[in-house]
């Protein structure tokens, strides 16, 4: 099972697609935005970063919980014997 989980992880980053994934209206507002000079990329950069970060934040959050609660239980079932 575990094999053929890392053969389709190879596979799948292998095969590489490049790909637009905005809409042809964002990016020739964009486009024409950094033209003229202007620092909307900037701002759209820094939001989709900022939309980025947060799932990572959380599932961090929940990993730190997890491992403590894990690690108490652990310590508590230990100190029983």
């Amino acid at each position: 099972m575990i094999k053929k989980a890392i053969f389709l992880t190879l596979i799948l980053a292998l095969v590489s697609v490049e790909v637009t994934a905005q809409c042809s209206m964002c990016s020739a507002v964009v486009e024409s935005n950094l033209k003229t000079g202007g620092e909307l990329a900037q701002g759209l950069n820094a939001g989709i970063l900022y939309l980025m970060g947060i799932p990572y934040a959380l599932l961090i959050g929940m990993g730190i919980i997890l491992f403590r609660r894990l690690n108490q239980n652990t310590s508590e079932s230990e100190s029983q014997s």
